[in-house]
């Protein structure tokens, strides 16, 4: 079963793919003023993203190690459990999970993209199962940007939409650049003659 192509990606970081050919969808809108975020192009994430995941999945496969040496001297020691099969078997997950936590980032990447215009804002995810949230602005109550502490040592700012609805209440676009999500929640706030109630 072939997949659809997925749509070029277009930032200023980002060299274009000579191999991908350029798609008139993808081209900056004329009716919007140039340098504002609702450009209609979609973008990819901040490459500082990559490196940020990867810390933060070497944190958490810290905690894991920890815990799973744990579980392992405690099945050792007071469960009476074969010494090599349970070390083998610790050692197998932490680096299995090492391994992903550097490798993963990267391809999670790669399928990472949003676009905003002047109608609404839709966010691209996911490598397995994929999905494509568009948030029509007309439904946004409000937005935040928030920064981790491993976020603010890379630049990055996470953006929260706040919308009217059940689902997709909440949608966060993690990975931009601190400036830009403060560029793009500025964006959103202000308002259109169309968004008067």
């Amino acid at each position: 079963m072939e997949e659809p192509e997925t749509p070029p990606v277009q930032d200023a970081r980002v060299a274009p793919d000579p191999r991908v050919a350029p798609d008139p969808s993808n081209a900056p809108d004329p009716k919007v003023a140039p340098g504002t975020p609702a450009d209609g192009v979609v973008h990819r994430l901040d490459p500082r993203w990559v490196p940020y995941q990867r810390r933060v999945a070497a944190v958490q496969s810290a905690v894991y190690a920890v815990m799973l040496t744990g579980a392992a001297l405690f099945a050792v020691l007071l469960a009476e459990l074969p010494t090599v099969p349970v070390v083998a078997a610790a050692v197998l997950i932490l680096v299995a999970g090492t391994w992903s936590s550097l490798w993963w980032p990267a391809v999670a990447y790669r399928y990472a993209s949003y676009r905003l215009d002047p109608r609404a804002l839709e966010i691209r995810r996911g490598v397995l199962w994929r999905s494509v949230i568009d948030v029509p602005r007309s439904r946004i109550q409000h937005s935040d940007v928030s920064q981790g502490p491993f976020e603010r040592m890379h630049g990055l700012g996470t953006l929260s939409v706040y919308t009217a609805g059940t689902r997709y209440a909440l949608v966060r676009l993690h990975g931009l650049s601190h400036e830009r999500a403060l560029a793009i929640r500025e964006h959103l706030l202000q308002a259109d003659d169309d968004d008067i109630i």
